[in-house]
């Protein structure tokens, strides 16, 4: 998938006024994603994103200095997600939502399930609403 098609995707299903709002939501969620997950994993999943995407999951020092594997639950992310969309908690979690479905979609083999289960059991609603790869 290409840029330009992914973030058409976050912008329609999110039902975003601009592209620059699906810009704002992939980088607010994927920041966030990669600090949650550990280095290694945030990687694999950068490298079959496109480059501009997949980059965010790369900026893990701009939250509080702290890096990856950070141990959050779901009320972190969201909040973190809401911080930087410069949204309110509701609307942070339906974009968290999108933009993961939107980056299953993109990516190939079981990544996202991988994903999925590094994360507390919380977490893993926003990534489980769209994995394809679900194995239960």
């Amino acid at each position: 998938m290409q840029h330009d098609e992914f973030i058409g995707r976050v912008q329609a299903r999110a039902q975003l006024p601009s592209r620059g709002a699906a810009e704002r939501a992939c980088r607010a969620t994927l920041e966030t994603l990669g600090e949650r997950v550990p280095e290694g994993l945030a990687d694999n999943l950068a490298s079959q994103l496109p480059y501009e995407i997949g980059e965010n999951l790369r900026r893990t020092e701009v939250y509080d200095g702290v890096g990856t594997g950070e141990g959050f639950g779901r009320d972190e992310f969201i909040r973190r997600v809401a911080d930087r969309a410069g949204v309110d908690g509701l609307e942070a979690a339906q974009l968290a939502r999108v933009v993961l479905e939107v980056t299953d979609e993109a990516t190939s083999g079981l990544i996202m399930n991988v994903v999925r289960e590094s994360l507390p059991s919380d977490l893993r609603t926003l990534v489980t609403a769209g994995t394809r790869h679900s194995t239960g």
